[in-house]
């Protein structure tokens, strides 16, 4: 079984949505367009130099890289159920720990907090990266559903 303590993964330019989601289930996420790379030939290269499993809905791609997950599936929780299948461990941890929009760590965050945070939020951490706020709201009760639903 893998886990985001022993794993870390790199999406192809296809996989944003399913980028976001294992960053929250606490993956070590690397996702192409964040980088900046689009070919098949860098995003193979990023995933091999850094250690990552590469993910991809591309067959030439998968077959030429290292260590590869083929994903067949249009639909994010199906791309989800494809990884459950593959040996995934997929979850929320209790508290999260990778920021969803740019991969980078998160910490508690002590008040004040901007506007758009919610004032009955219990806890709120802060991306160390990108300054970006998380609390575990709505958005993280449906990814716990969709997860639940594998």
């Amino acid at each position: 079984m893998r886990s985001p303590d022993d794993t870390a993964v790199c999406c192809d330019v296809m996989l944003g949505s399913l980028a976001r989601i294992l960053r929250m289930c606490g993956y070590d996420t690397a996702y192409a367009l964040d980088r900046g790379v689009e070919s098949d030939r860098r995003v193979r290269e990023l995933a091999r130099a850094e250690g990552r499993v590469l993910l991809t809905r591309d067959a030439e791609l998968a077959e030429s890289a290292a260590e590869s997950v083929l994903l067949r599936e249009r639909d994010t929780d199906d791309q989800l159920a494809e990884l459950a299948a593959a040996g995934f461990a997929l979850s929320l941890p209790d508290e999260p720990t990778r920021c969803a929009t740019c991969n980078g760590r998160l910490e508690r965050a002590d008040p004040p907090h901007p506007e758009h945070v919610p004032d009955d939020a219990e806890r709120v951490w802060r991306c160390i990266d990108c300054g970006q706020r998380y609390w575990t709201g709505s958005h993280w009760a449906d990814v716990e559903r969709r997860l639940a639903a594998l």
